[in-house]
């Protein structure tokens, strides 16, 4: 049955949501900051206040042996100034920021309200209700800052993000970040607004996230820039196939993640999660060009025409696809047409739905002891019905495990090929919807695939697995444990 056409159609990004805080860099650089309290979290404060620059001037009667050793090491940056002695309305005249850490609810609401009549914004340590804004953890790039706020609900999760951000982020950044800075004013001075100037930064950026600084090259740093400077500009853009993974954004590869990110359109199918597409450069038009079974769906001749117009415009194209490009994408069409037209390509591999299914399952899909190959098949042809010509002969080796995709309406239809090529009707199946989001399952025999398909949720996208690799996913249907079912195997 051939499926209805629909046109590409743009898809704006979803709207900034709800900020807790509004993230903003505080300029410190010679400008004056009072300090109030000599407790260890204060001397972290006032080392952190310095380190941006400031002038510090501590006030504390009773310094602790931290704030000693701060003060003996001295500031890096600004400077420190300790005072022996209370703090006073007085100590805010000419500063820009004020902090404070006091035990005392009224000494703090007090302090909070001349810091207002001083017009100063000001923070009370572990006091949010006097606090114009807070302390978050850092990551430290300089020139590259990256702060991280939970609005004071969960500090041990901060820190545990800039971790997890310390580990993505090479050391050498800060030095890139510092020679980009200088550059800045020459390449706006010397390359025209657009494209070439996007370029330029591209091709600087993909030096920068090498892993090393800019000196390793072996030529000065304005050597190497100037040979960045000097390569042409491509009047043609580029076509980079990027697999979107089964859904969970955090199964997105890091190559992925900057191909988004530098993206000027978007061409995405309807199996794109929304969480996936929030990671997208926001400045970049989205363009869906859905292709599901029994719906409305863009010719891909159409989808291979516009990959190619704008790419021939100087824009840089992501076709983004559910699960991975080269599995069941008709990436070599696509690959094929824009080669013709002389427009590079690139490939960003995504987790493909079968692998998916085995990492939920817990199934390794070639267990040594039970399966020595495994098959990915199309359950469904343009027909809508199970391609001819597949050998059902091998399908059914009980040495093989088969991955069918897009088979939700064809299930029952697998599961009697596979017994009429020699298949026990207890061989193991499982069949999963949305795979790696609400991961719907059933899993039993697969003489009741059939009946199963018939009760699943035709809206959503199935894959199913069969082999004797799935038995221990069908042991645990039985005996309930701990996941969601479409059904039970004996419903």
């Amino acid at each position: 049955m051939l499926q209805p056409l629909r046109k590409p159609s743009e898809a704006e990004p979803g709207r900034l949501g709800r900020l807790a805080k509004l993230p903003v860099f505080f300029d410190l650089k010679d400008r004056r900051a009072v300090l109030v309290g000599g407790s260890p979290g204060s001397a972290w404060k006032a080392e952190l206040l310095a380190a941006a620059g400031a002038h510090v001037d501590i006030y504390a009667l009773d310094p602790s042996a931290e704030m000693d050793a701060l003060l003996s090491r001295g500031a890096a940056e600004g400077s420190l100034t300790l005072y022996r002695a209370d703090w006073s309305a007085d100590i805010l005249t000419d500063a820009v920021l004020a902090v404070a850490d006091l035990d005392d609810e009224d000494e703090a609401g007090a302090f909070a309200a001349a810091a207002h009549e001083a017009g100063i914004p000001v923070n009370v340590v572990d006091k949010p209700g006097y606090c114009d804004f807070q302390f978050g953890s850092v990551v430290n790039r300089s020139p590259v800052v990256i702060g991280i706020s939970t609005d004071g609900a969960a500090p041990i999760l901060g820190q545990a993000i800039r971790r997890r951000i310390e580990t993505l982020l090479h050391p050498s950044i800060a030095s890139w970040a510092a020679v980009a800075k200088h550059l800045r004013e020459r390449v706006m001075w010397n390359l025209s607004p657009g494209m070439a100037r996007r370029a330029f930064w591209e091709r600087f950026t993909d030096l920068a996230f090498q892993g090393r600084a800019p000196e390793s090259s072996g030529d000065t740093v304005q050597t190497v820039m100037d040979r960045i400077a000097s390569e042409p500009t491509q009047r043609v853009g580029r076509v980079t196939l990027v697999g979107a993974g089964p859904g969970d954004a955090e199964l997105l590869t890091l190559k992925a993640m900057r191909a988004l990110q530098s993206a000027d359109v978007i061409l995405f199918d309807d199996l794109v999660s929304e969480d996936v597409l929030e990671l997208a450069r926001r400045e970049a038009k989205r363009l869906m060009v859905g292709k599901r079974g029994g719906r409305a769906s863009c010719a891909q001749g159409d989808i291979n025409d516009l990959m190619t117009r704008l790419a021939l415009q100087g824009k840089q194209v992501v076709r983004l696809k559910s699960g991975d490009p080269m599995v069941f994408g008709r990436a070599g069409e696509e690959i094929e047409h824009l080669e013709s037209a002389g427009v590079p390509v690139d490939v960003v591999p995504g987790i493909t739905a079968g692998i998916a299914l085995a990492s939920i399952l817990g199934v390794s899909l070639t267990h040594r002891d039970l399966a020595q190959s495994v098959r990915f098949v199309t359950g469904c042809a343009k027909t809508g019905r199970l391609p001819s010509g597949l050998d059902w002969q091998g399908l059914a080796d009980p040495s093989t495990t088969t991955i069918f995709y897009m088979a939700g309406g064809t299930a029952g239809a697998i599961a009697e090929r596979l017994i009429e090529a020699g298949c026990s009707p207890t061989l193991s199946a499982v069949m999963v919807s949305n795979v790696s989001r609400s991961n719907e399952r059933w899993a039993g025999p697969i003489a009741d695939l059939g009946r199963a398909s018939e009760r699943r949720d035709p809206t959503k996208p199935v894959i199913i697995g069969v082999g004797r690799v799935f038995k221990r996913a069908v042991e645990a249907d039985a005996s309930g444990l701990d996941h969601p079912l479409m059904l039970n195997a004996t419903a």
